[in-house]
């Protein structure tokens, strides 16, 4: 196809279609103008995108498209309708996409909080620097325990959602700087590791793993999903491939924000074991079960349901319709 020659013969009227859909309100003549161009730019579109693929002219037609439709619809689409496309297709797909780089940033964790736990509890220097004798024996012997039933099971709930919900969403939004994220993984790796060389200092380094547990693996493993995203999003400016780096970070970052509000609900149920599960007086195996339960239930929705949304086409970016065009052309 010569692109100069189609746009030529039809660039009447796509103009015609940008001035109608630009225009107040529409006599009867123009809003019936409007649907037939409409339909026969729609068709063209189709020919371009066939043909030539993505191109200055075809962005630009299908932004006079968007801004047409919006016309006759009044809005984009219900909000109610698209939830179940995005929590069965968008939302896991994006999740799949960051499934090994979520198990890298989890081994990066547990590597680094080990070592930090084995220097800290063989080394009295470093244990002296976290406190006395005495602070480290309360907090392994009390303060660690009591702290998760010294609350209303409500309010600590909310609490603790909140915190983590909001460190889930630092590290998808500012993943991009490239260093957010790797700081937050680390301080975050050897904070677990000094609790754990507390404890295991004081023998108690059982009590750790079983206050831990119930809810830790869900939540834990949210937040390395969210700093995967993060790293996503910087690495797609970093290494872009064929695309611009405006067109890479556009389209993943549309894409992997999404993980910030599916994380939101996982760490909502996190947080529920946590203010209601943990602190009751049953069996470990119960309690720890429920949690393997809530991340074994994350895991089948990000691999399972996210590879079979990733297979039929998803990425957890808008349709093409919806994202527009996806590079800014003068004129």
């Amino acid at each position: 196809m010569d692109l100069d020659a189609y746009a030529a013969a039809h660039g009447h009227d796509w103009a015609e279609l940008e001035r109608i859909a630009r225009s107040g309100r529409l006599s009867g003549a123009e809003a019936d103008e409007l649907i037939r161009l409409y339909q026969s730019g729609a068709g063209e579109l189709s020919a371009l995108k066939t043909s030539v693929g993505t191109s200055v002219v075809a962005d630009r037609l299908s932004l006079t498209l968007s801004r047409a439709r919006l016309r006759f619809t009044g809005a984009g689409r219900n909000l109610a309708s698209q939830l179940p496309t995005f929590f069965v297709a968008q939302l896991p797909a994006a999740l799949y996409r960051v499934r090994w780089l979520s198990i890298a940033v989890l081994v990066a964790t547990v590597v680094i909080a080990a070592l930090f736990a084995t220097w800290a509890a063989n080394t009295p220097s470093v244990l002296a620097s976290f406190g006395s004798d005495e602070f480290r024996r309360q907090f392994a012997t009390e303060d660690f325990v009591d702290y998760y039933s010294e609350s209303a099971p409500s309010s600590f709930t909310g609490q603790v959602w909140t915190n983590n919900a909001f460190i889930a969403a630092q590290c998808v939004a500012f993943g991009i700087t490239g260093v957010w994220v790797p700081y937050a993984i680390i301080n975050n790796a050897i904070n677990v590791g000094v609790s754990a060389g507390i404890m295991a200092d004081q023998g108690r380094l059982d009590y750790f793993f079983l206050y831990i547990l119930p809810h830790g693996q869900l939540e834990l493993y949210s937040i390395f999903v969210a700093g995967a995203a993060g790293l996503m999003i910087a690495w797609s400016w970093i290494a872009p491939g064929a695309r611009t780096r405006g067109q890479a970070l556009a389209q993943d970052g549309r894409a992997l924000i999404t993980i910030a509000v599916g994380l939101m609900l996982s760490l909502l149920v996190s947080g529920v074991i946590e203010g209601y599960v943990t602190r009751q007086p049953w069996p470990w195996a119960i309690k720890i079960g429920i949690g393997s339960v809530a991340l074994l239930a994350f895991l089948a929705y990000q691999w399972v349901l996210g590879g079979r949304a990733w297979r039929a086409g998803q990425t957890g970016d808008l349709d093409e319709f919806e994202a527009g065009a996806t590079e800014l052309v003068a004129g």
